[in-house]
């Protein structure tokens, strides 16, 4: 099984037309990923040749569920019509944005991001890698030759550090992986997440990969705390991490004694998360976990 992103999952990709946009699409097509069209206003009703399909393109997003019946819509926008393209996909009704993007104004993640929620539909980003469910559908720019189905979840503010512990956990597999992106403002969180693996009967596993900045892994293991059966292990990137310098992603940086490795680390030990010094360790804190399920 997986979380949010299924074989049955019909995917469109606004930017598709676009040099990464169309990249990304064939890859996507290549992971077994339904692509069901584009769209594109100054392109729509032509037809885009990819991976011997002809993908139709669309006028917006509500046109493109009306003819197809998606359900996913991935988001390869530039960041300065990113907030208008998730606006629309929210007005259309689509359950579920993918918002790759990044460089994404703060003020217009802050407004997409509300509007999306009221309309309810369920961003992850921006300025994520997407997620995929091995073997089954891939939404954004992860790797799908790194691993295979599995009984793993993971959430990952880091698309890098993702797609290394999905490499070095391949043997065992995942159910899904997400990347929910580093930014100050995103949709999708490490809790939500969470909840999801949890309720997934597939899932024996959960991998929690944070970094610097903010509190949102504080926030993880209270809910780990109260909520959370299954077991959980963790990496945190940053432990080097200078005072107040920003560290890859816009939201990772240390101020003061707030938003530290060390802090997010003790926080989750507290709660029973085993937290690998090293994504490499980390992995073999999972394999141990699992096998003291055997």
């Amino acid at each position: 099984m997986a979380i949010y992103l299924t074989q049955e999952s019909k995917v469109l990709v606004q930017g598709m037309t676009g040099a990464e946009g169309m990249k990304h699409t064939r890859r996507m097509l290549q992971a077994g990923t339904n692509i069901v069209g584009g769209v594109n206003p100054r392109k729509a009703g032509r037809s885009i040749d990819l991976e011997g399909r002809d993908v139709p393109v669309f006028g917006g997003v509500a046109e493109g569920m009306a003819a197809t019946g998606a359900d996913v819509t991935v988001v390869f926008v530039p960041p300065a019509f990113a907030k208008d393209a998730v606006i629309e996909a929210a007005d259309a009704g689509i359950p579920l944005a993918v918002v790759i993007t990044e460089g994404i104004p703060v003020h217009d993640a802050v407004t997409f991001q509300a509007y999306a929620k009221r309309q309810g539909t369920r961003v992850i980003g921006p300025n994520c890698p997407g997620l995929i469910s091995p073997g089954a559908s891939n939404a954004g720019i992860i790797p799908a030759d790194i691993t295979k189905p599995g009984r793993i979840g993971l959430v990952s503010k880091s698309g890098t550090l993702t797609y290394q512990l999905m490499y070095e956990l391949r043997d065992i597999g995942f159910s899904t992986c997400v990347g929910i992106g580093g930014d100050p403002v995103i949709g999708t969180t490490h809790i939500d997440c969470l909840e999801a693996f949890e309720a997934d009967p597939e899932t024996e596993l959960i991998v929690l990969i944070g970094e610097i900045g903010g509190d949102a892994e504080e926030r993880a293991a209270a809910h780990i705390r109260e909520h959370v059966t299954k077991p959980v292990v963790g990496y945190i990137a940053g432990f080097t991490a200078p005072e107040g310098k920003t560290m890859g992603h816009a939201g990772a940086i240390v101020s003061g004694s707030s938003g530290t490795a060390a802090a997010k680390k003790e926080a989750l030990e507290a709660v029973g998360v085993r937290v690998g010094a090293t994504p490499t360790e980390t992995a073999r804190l999972v394999l141990d976990r699992l096998a003291d399920r055997q």
